[in-house]
């Protein structure tokens, strides 16, 4: 059977997303209507209808403000602000669907463990086993200081911190209830069995929980773990943790290089690689001929802003753009280790086709970036989605919406029945969890390969 697209609408629950400034669209919605539930209801029902396996909902703590050393260039066109907690829309969008799941992103770097996972619990419940934790460590210096902090918490210290706070997830999920544990017996007057459910009694170098876990096991237990980042130390704790991973790259050879590192970085921690999934950006501007999405691209590109595009940067990379000086536009865009995220660096940096100038560079960020962008008819769309697929090695795409909803309702109408013509996108959903949905394991809970099973108490579950 032919190899399918996993496909993920990439979203986040904000004014504005990673469309910079095109708020001033005429046919977008969201910065209107992103606070309204029946926005998110109607978008979930698109989503199914376009076969889409999961919403990836992004997160941020803070506001971008490297870039100018200042807030003020985000804030005024929308860049990922406001922003609500997108927790609180899933179980509304689950209600209106069968099959579509749910990509969550919680950072590891402010909030306890022992909320969190009850957070989880419950939204895997409530959408009978949809539910997906995107494991983030935060890097917005205005988020650290919106918890207290006076300076973020070192890159690398950030991923020691989720090591421990993932060990503390798995024995709440995993350790904490034994299946059974809920025997309902009215003769007895017991509800739940107490010799089967415990305390994990966790005592760490960042964590002390007691324990039990409040919530009873859900569906998967432990949602599908997914891991956005492209570091080292990013790719060393993917391979160690997620069942899907979030990679970039500006080329699909760079994006190749990344999935075979994490799949052999698997392998060493005992893991089958065919148990991880893999991601990568997806942008499309589909017209019903070329000339139409070249008009398309044209609108956007006219109505992009290169301030919030380059204060993304400045906050992802840790790189203020504004200091560079006329005589500094000549030399060579050179990649420094910040604490902040690696991605956005390295894209422009060790990972671009070639090597930039700092004004190149600058100038990448003035406009929609064509090279990363598919734009075209329906078949040349298609043609480039297939290749980038092919090559790249991924499983999947996050696919970007820069006009929403019509750039979904676009690529649902216009290149899906192509995909699916092709065998590479599906024309039915698989039976099951999301867990049972992505993987052919033979179970809704973690594979026994999986470091996060080794918690398990008294579980039936059969894994291949």
């Amino acid at each position: 059977m032919t190899k399918q697209i996993i496909l993920n609408a990439f979203e986040m629950t904000s004014a504005m997303h990673n469309s910079h400034g095109l708020w001033k669209h005429a046919d977008t919605k969201r910065h209107r209507q992103y606070k309204d539930l029946e926005y998110w209801i109607e978008l979930a029902k698109l989503l199914e209808k376009g076969k889409f396996d999961a919403v990836f909902f992004a997160d941020v703590l803070g506001v971008y403000d490297t870039y100018k050393k200042s807030k003020e260039p985000s804030i005024r066109d929308g860049l990922q602000f406001p922003v609500n907690d997108g927790a609180f829309v899933i179980p509304a969008m689950a209600s209106v669907t069968k099959h579509l799941s749910f990509a969550l992103t919680v950072s590891t770097t402010y909030e306890p463990p022992f909320g969190n996972a009850r957070r989880f619990s419950t939204l895997d419940h409530l959408t009978k086993g949809r539910i997906a934790w995107n494991v983030v460590t935060s890097y917005l210096p205005n988020a650290a200081r919106n918890f207290g902090l006076k300076d973020m918490i070192k890159h690398d210290k950030r991923y020691d911190i989720a090591d421990e706070y993932l060990a503390v997830s798995y024995k709440l999920w995993e350790a904490s209830w034994e299946d059974g544990a809920v025997v309902e017996d009215r003769g007895k007057g017991v509800l739940i069995d107490s010799s089967k459910v415990h305390e994990i009694n966790h005592s760490g170098e960042y964590f002390d929980v007691e324990g039990p876990h409040l919530s009873e096991p859900s569906l998967q237990r432990t949602p599908v773990i997914y891991q956005a980042g492209t570091s080292p130390r990013g790719r060393a704790f993917a391979a160690k943790h997620a069942e899907c991973v979030f990679v970039g790259g500006p080329t699909p050879e760079r994006v190749r290089h990344y999935t075979e590192d994490i799949r052999k970085q698997a392998t060493s921690y005992g893991r089958n690689p065919d148990h991880i999934k893999i991601f990568t950006f997806l942008t499309v501007i589909v017209g019903k001929t070329k000339e139409e999405a070249e008009e398309k691209f044209a609108e956007l590109n006219r109505l992009w802003s290169a301030d919030a595009a380059k204060a993304q940067f400045g906050g992802a990379s840790g790189y203020n753009l504004d200091e560079y000086t006329e005589e500094e536009l000549n030399n060579p865009f050179e990649f420094k280790k910040t604490e902040h995220g690696h991605y956005k660096a390295a894209a422009l940096t060790k990972d671009a086709s070639k090597k930039l100038s700092v004004k190149e560079a600058l100038d990448r960020l003035e406009g929609l970036d064509r090279e990363n962008i598919i734009v075209g008819n329906p078949k040349e769309v298609a043609d480039r989605i297939q290749y980038q697929f092919e090559v790249s090695g991924v499983d999947g795409f996050n696919l970007n919406h820069l006009v929403t909803p019509a750039s979904l309702v676009d690529f649902i109408e216009l290149v899906v029945p192509i995909l699916q013509d092709r065998g590479l996108y599906k024309t039915g959903y698989k039976e099951g969890s999301l867990r049972e949905k992505l993987f052919d394991h033979g179970s809704s809970v973690l594979p026994i390969d999986h470091p996060g099973s080794k918690y398990r108490k008294g579980i039936q579950t059969v894994n291949r």
